[in-house]
């Protein structure tokens, strides 16, 4: 059901559901003024992981364009009779006011091709096959929207003018903090190349239900924990 008006939560959650919880937390409006909650240590831990950070992933960044979270605490399993089979964090959950804005499809699709292999660099992640293959499609979907002729550079070519025009070619995605990413999506977007293929302009704050579909998708708070490999760089 809807949540009404707070000015602040305190919860010690059943961990299993994290995502969904931190999700309606952070989508909800107005905004409150803040929250204090225990979280699976493994979880808080991606929730408040910093740029370069083994745990640094899709969920931090996601969850950085609502609010700020810190730690407060961390408590181990030992605290609790009978004790449970992991430790926990209580951290504290400060919304951003006001929220930045963004559209979320493409922010999410950015997020999904940066962190579908987080130490790759990005120009091995965003020059594969099929990422290629979808770009090219949304830029002609664009272009017929716009009513404009797709013009005749490869998206290839289009993708690295732009990867080396901001440094970032090189860079990976577990080193490249919340701004750039804002700055990569910008640059794309000002060279035609979008990663949906129609945007609702969905912005955070905004009314959700303006438009179909526009709404934050549940999937940028899933824990991507499953990401996590053998902490070797890749090229």
């Amino acid at each position: 059901g809807k949540w009404p008006i707070f000015d602040v939560c305190t919860a010690n959650l059943p961990y299993q559901i994290s995502s969904p919880f931190t999700f309606r937390l952070l989508a909800h409006r107005p905004l409150f003024r803040c929250a204090v909650l225990m979280f699976q240590k493994e979880f808080a831990e991606r929730l408040i992981a910093k740029v370069g950070e083994k745990q640094y992933g899709r969920l931090a960044v996601n969850t950085a364009l609502f609010v700020k979270v810190s730690c407060v605490c961390k408590v181990s399993r030992g605290s609790f009779t009978p004790p449970p089979e992991v430790d926990s964090m209580v951290v504290k959950v400060v919304p951003r006011d006001p929220p930045i804005e963004v559209d979320f499809r493409e922010w999410d699709g950015l997020m999904r091709i940066c962190f579908s292999r987080k130490r790759k660099t990005l120009r091995s992640s965003f020059l594969t096959k099929d990422t290629m293959k979808t770009l090219e499609e949304n830029y002609k979907t664009w272009c017929a929207l716009k009513g404009e002729r797709p013009g005749k550079e490869p998206m290839r070519e289009k993708v690295l003018q732009v990867l080396t025009a901001l440094e970032l070619a090189e860079q990976r995605a577990i080193r490249i903090d919340l701004d750039t990413y804002f700055r990569l999506l910008l640059e794309f977007n000002r060279h035609g190349i979008h990663f949906s293929s129609c945007s609702a302009g969905a912005r955070v704050g905004g009314d959700a239900t303006a438009t179909k579909g526009a709404a934050p998708s549940m999937e940028l708070f899933v824990d991507d924990g499953a990401d996590e490999d053998d902490g070797e760089m890749e090229d």
